[in-house]
């Protein structure tokens, strides 16, 4: 991919919580977690893991893990959670961040859409941790701590292009 095509996926590429019942092909699956797999990490130890969910019986309920802001993990056709056994590295959360950012870009350059929602720290609408609801209707392998999910799937809502007149310039300092 060159780098104006990249930009220009930057540029088009939104969070996606509206997706048809379109299932995604294995073979996009694949790709999508061959990203995931080559994702760069402290000291390459690799500390992330994934657990992919397509049940929809079972991605309904988890929707609930959070008291808001989970909804879209019942409306897409696959969930990945991105997660780290947090004695394996001090860095799994910036590991596991980036690792979920590949899966998202992957997604995106296959024209899937994608959403993240952060597990970590957030309860759900009892004030159990999103993680132990979690693990009441899946297996979280080990000692595991979930970041976040990325929910996958075809679009079903259209979103504007980022407007590069928004872009925050003033954020950016150059040392003397």
């Amino acid at each position: 991919m060159k780098v104006a095509q990249f930009h220009e996926m930057l540029v088009q590429r939104h969070s996606i919580r509206k997706y048809t019942d379109q299932p995604i092909s294995a073979e996009a699956v694949k790709t999508i977690i061959e990203a995931a797999l080559m994702a760069p990490s402290s000291k390459r130890c690799t500390p992330w893991e994934f657990l992919l969910v397509d049940n929809k019986e079972i991605l309904e309920k988890l929707s609930h893990c959070r008291e808001f802001g989970a909804g879209p993990i019942a409306k897409c056709s696959l969930a990945v959670f991105v997660m780290a056994d947090p004695q394996k590295s001090s860095a799994w959360i910036e590991d596991c961040a980036i690792a979920a950012t590949y899966i998202q870009l992957q997604a995106e350059a296959l024209g899937i859409g994608s959403c993240w929602v952060q597990i970590r720290d957030r309860f759900d609408k009892d004030g159990d941790s999103a993680q132990d609801y979690i693990s009441q209707f899946v297996n979280i392998p080990g000692e595991q701590q979930i970041l976040c999910a990325i929910t996958l799937g075809h679009p079903d809502e259209q979103r504007k292009p980022f407007d590069l007149e928004k872009l925050q310039w003033e954020k950016v300092h150059i040392a003397q």
